[in-house]
């Protein structure tokens, strides 16, 4: 069952990353994070009521249970985690093509299990090694690719902001491991995304009313200048990320759940944005950047096979 859920939660992750790419168009980064979790936290208030108020009960899967002090600091780590490699992801989707973000995005189970090797002393096996050296490769092909286009893999701050953002959603993704050992599922997913709006709104007034005008007659140090304008796809990014969420960390709670089969599984959504990029955005180099894409598909599939 949590392998289903982690497909599931795959196919919401790729609908989550293509609304972001057109809430971004032409708007605000930081506006369109501020209002994307603040629509998320008001999809999971009446799971917080209704487990309050008893009208769902303990049994119920959709039931938030209560929580102590420690639990709610160590989910306020979660939140700042996430947020920030949110902000960097955002910043990078909104100037990047989404057929080079979405894949290289999807070289993140590779960094969750190396931090796995670092952190945990865990040993990979000969299937993951392949796997690795395949998503390496892989990665180094989309920088040839992405020369291309006039984007340098070392030179371009928005690469680099992708993948500080990717690292740091890595790290977030190790956490997790953690997390779900000692904190119920629910609560983690509704309190994390209620912390990230209240940090999200001092980050919002602080580029927008001090940031901003400081720089507002330097063309060259704007920050986030865009003007924020709600879109529909905005809401859509809450949707697909709470859904997608909940899917994920509901797997995790199965005792025989893998974390790197379903960090690796969810990050096969990136099939959608790649597809809604060429078809629709009409990025450029999609024949190359397919193949790469399909080796990237082809070590994760290693790291899977090794890890089951």
């Amino acid at each position: 069952m949590w392998i289903v859920l982690g497909i599931l939660s795959a196919i919401c992750l790729g609908f989550y990353d293509v609304s972001k790419k057109e809430s971004l168009v032409g708007n605000s980064v930081s506006g369109v994070l501020l209002l994307s979790v603040l629509c998320s936290s008001l999809l999971l208030v009446p799971m917080l009521v209704l487990s309050r108020t008893g009208i769902l009960p303990c049994s119920s899967v959709f039931y938030v249970a209560q929580v102590g002090l420690e639990s709610h600091l160590y989910i306020l780590l979660k939140a700042a985690l996430v947020l920030s490699s949110w902000l960097f992801a955002y910043i990078a989707i909104k100037n990047l093509p989404l057929t080079i973000v979405a894949p290289v995005n999807a070289t993140r189970p590779m960094w969750t299990l190396i931090g796995a090797l670092l952190i945990f002393g865990e040993q990979l096996n000969s299937w993951q090694w392949i796997g690795v050296v395949i998503i390496i490769a892989a990665f180094y092909a989309f920088s040839v690719v992405g020369k291309k286009e006039g984007i340098s893999f070392t030179n371009n701050k928005y690469i680099w902001a992708l993948l500080l953002g990717m690292f740091l959603g890595a790290a977030s993704g190790l956490y997790d491991k953690y997390l779900m050992r000692h904190i119920d599922h629910n609560a983690v997913q509704v309190y994390y995304t209620f912390y990230q709006t209240l940090m999200m709104l001092p980050v919002w007034l602080v580029i927008h009313y001090v940031i901003k005008d400081k720089y507002k007659d330097d063309v060259k140090n704007k920050h986030d200048s865009s003007p924020l304008r709600w879109r529909w796809w905005i809401l859509g990014i809450s949707v697909f990320l709470v859904l997608s969420d909940f899917f994920y960390l509901l797997s995790l709670t199965y005792p025989d759940s893998l974390i790197a089969v379903i960090s690796t599984t969810r990050r096969c959504g990136v099939i959608i944005p790649f597809l809604f990029g060429a078809l629709v955005l009409h990025d450029k180099n999609t024949v190359p950047k397919a193949v790469c894409l399909l080796f990237v598909l082809i070590g994760m599939i290693c790291l899977i096979i090794g890890t089951v």
